[in-house]
């Protein structure tokens, strides 16, 4: 039981203090910057979640640890690193908003079901092995920077000087 409290302060401490970087460093450098130009630190990010694929290594991870929540964390991940890396290829453009979205809907998705499949299976902390740091340290960040995401994708634009020259020409 002291093993689980131990996992949950952590990551408490962790999304606390992802919080404190991210509203002092992060979100005063970002919230200035247009959609297309405060997207792509966020995205470049996320792209290495591949990191998830540890969760399938024997010996990374106990052999105890449930199949379902190794496969779909895994694999979930996956397809977020790919979709950011897309979203990141395909911006400025119009098409990379909208890969963007999709990659923050998943990715956010993704680590919700990931904890709900934790909890279904009742993990314990200690059939992480060595990944122990991905639920404790990465993922508080990651929630983190999908909200940023969010917040960015709703923004209102403004239109660039670019825009307005050429209407009013």
């Amino acid at each position: 039981m002291q093993t689980q409290i131990a996992f949950f302060v952590s990551i408490t401490f962790s999304l606390i203090a992802w919080g404190v970087v991210t509203a002092r460093y992060i979100w005063p450098e970002l919230r200035l910057r247009q959609r297309a130009d405060a997207l792509p630190p966020l995205l470049v990010l996320h792209s290495f979640r591949f990191i998830g694929l540890a969760f399938l290594v024997p010996g990374v991870v106990s052999p105890d640890l449930p199949s379902a929540f190794a496969h779909s964390a895994a694999y979930g991940d996956m397809v977020a690193a790919m979709l950011a890396l897309l979203a990141l290829m395909s911006l400025p453009g119009a098409s990379g908003v909208v890969i963007a979205w999709i990659f923050n809907l998943w990715g956010t998705a993704d680590l919700f079901n990931a904890f709900y499949q934790a909890n279904h299976a009742g993990l314990m902390a200690g059939k992480l092995g060595a990944t122990y740091f991905i639920p404790t340290f990465i993922v508080p960040l990651l929630l983190i920077t999908h909200g940023l995401g969010f917040r960015i994708l709703l923004q209102h634009q403004k239109v660039s000087a670019l825009q307005q020259s050429r209407h009013a020409a």
